[in-house]
């Protein structure tokens, strides 16, 4: 075992843990991985999230126990808008796969053997009729029967139980005050649950070796619900049934308040943990508050600050810094953000009489390298320069010349310097001088 890398690991977690700590997740997903090997970690994993002190709503399907049971009997479910027709016979078959489902479920969740991780645990999982449901009724002259809707999910109820340190278990069937049972998707109950309770997180196992993918297959990190719509719209046809159903469900608990809703891997061991104790995380977020944000920096950001830019600083690709300078100068700095955590900066200094600005400091923690944030907060200074009427940039640099001149740069003399640049320019270090014009909008 290499213990540098678990200590590591652990510290990188530990803001997190602190962060979690009494917050109120939603689990959900589907009935296939109930049946496959990998519950059995998961649970494990769910076990240990209650231990951290975080309040667990998990939220399971039932879908190929209840397909099952109907073809041992010789029948099928009708479809309609995407929903199976429930009648009476289907009803029967609903009631009897998700009992057995959930028995699994809370048989795992209640393995605590000595050698286990789950050793000492002694989780207690509560469940009731949490979801009162009413019928979907009868849509484009089909009877979806005995299919129903969330009408209200008993969030006093819940919250009591959360309270109480126990996990609550819901199933997809919901009961009417009429008293009588309706089929429930589990993508609706888990939306409906996390809205309900205002949950911090919403949190959907979905069957993909990651989150959403482009067309490229290149992961697809971060959604607004805007941007999500707009992608499932384009992708739909490609996209299979319960996984277009997961992020339909993710984009429209987010939209209604959920501030964070992720679809995470089921298939790759630990994704979970990943996606939630991680820098890099393991799938997809669409939330209504932006993940990445630029802003100018802080007293407070300063230490952080410091640990971004000491080690470049050793290496030579940043000129030394004093902290007193850095910290009378932080009006000339900003910062990017992903999630609440500072990832990188860059300063800016203005020669306005030479019409001219240095683009300096531009540093990525290495985590969140090749995510385009250096590309954001060059394009934040830049267009910092033109606001100010500012013609041209320029950046002097000892081994990052490539990533400039990409962008627009070119190389030039240090002639070109404004004047009080040139007088401290040190031809010992050789730094290369880039510029860039700018094309500044007319007034």
């Amino acid at each position: 075992m290499d213990t540098s890398a678990f200590v590591q690991s652990f510290r990188e977690a530990a803001p997190y843990i602190h962060t979690f700590r009494g917050q109120t997740f939603v689990i959900g997903f589907g009935g296939e991985l109930v049946e496959s090997d990998r519950f059995s970690q998961l649970s494990h994993d769910i076990n240990l999230l209650v231990s951290l002190g975080i309040r667990i709503v998990l939220v399971h399907g039932a879908r190929p126990q209840v397909e099952s049971l109907l073809a041992l009997r010789g029948q099928t479910r009708q479809h309609h808008r995407g929903r199976r027709i429930t009648d009476a016979t289907a009803m029967d078959a609903v009631k009897y796969g998700i009992g057995y489902t959930r028995a699994e479920i809370e048989a795992q969740l209640s393995v605590a053997l000595p050698d286990s991780p789950m050793a000492g645990a002694n989780l207690r999982v509560a469940g009731g009729n949490y979801l009162v449901a009413c019928p979907m009724g009868v849509l484009d002259g089909v009877d979806m029967q005995y299919s129903g809707a969330v009408r209200r999910v008993d969030t006093q109820a819940i919250t009591q139980r959360l309270a109480a340190g126990e996990l609550v278990l819901l199933s997809p069937i919901g009961y009417s005050p009429t008293g009588e049972s309706f089929s429930l998707s589990m993508e609706e109950v888990a939306a409906h649950t996390a809205t309900s309770l205002k949950a911090d997180k919403l949190m959907y196992l979905v069957d993909t070796p990651t989150g959403v993918h482009s067309a490229s297959g290149q992961l697809l990190r971060e959604f607004s619900p805007e941007e999500g719509q707009a992608w499932l719209e384009s992708s739909a046809d490609h996209l299979p049934g319960e996984f277009r159903l997961c992020f339909a469900s993710a984009i429209k608990a987010a939209g209604l308040g959920v501030k964070r809703c992720h679809l995470v891997s089921q298939s790759v061991d630990g994704a979970l943990l990943k996606e939630l104790f991680t820098h890099a995380g393991s799938g997809t977020v669409v939330s209504d508050a932006p993940l990445v944000v630029l802003r100018q920096a802080r007293f407070d950001d300063l230490q952080r600050l410091l640990q971004i830019i000491r080690p470049l600083e050793q290496e030579g690709k940043l000129v030394p810094r004093e902290e007193e300078m850095i910290e009378l100068n932080l009006d000339h700095y900003t910062v990017v953000e992903h999630d609440g955590k500072l990832t990188g900066c860059v300063a800016m200094f203005d020669y306005p009489e030479s019409g001219m600005a240095e683009l300096c400091c531009l540093a990525v923690a290495p985590p969140w390298r090749f995510r385009g944030y250096g590309e954001a907060l060059l394009h934040h200074v830049e267009q910092r320069a033109r606001d100010k009427h500012i013609d041209t940039l320029f950046v002097l640099t000892t081994q990052t010349a490539h990533f400039f001149i990409e962008r627009g740069f070119a190389l030039t003399s240090p002639d070109v310097l404004p004047p009080v640049k040139r007088q401290h320019y040190n031809p010992e270090r050789g730094s290369k001088v880039l510029v860039r014009r700018l094309s500044t909008p007319h007034a």
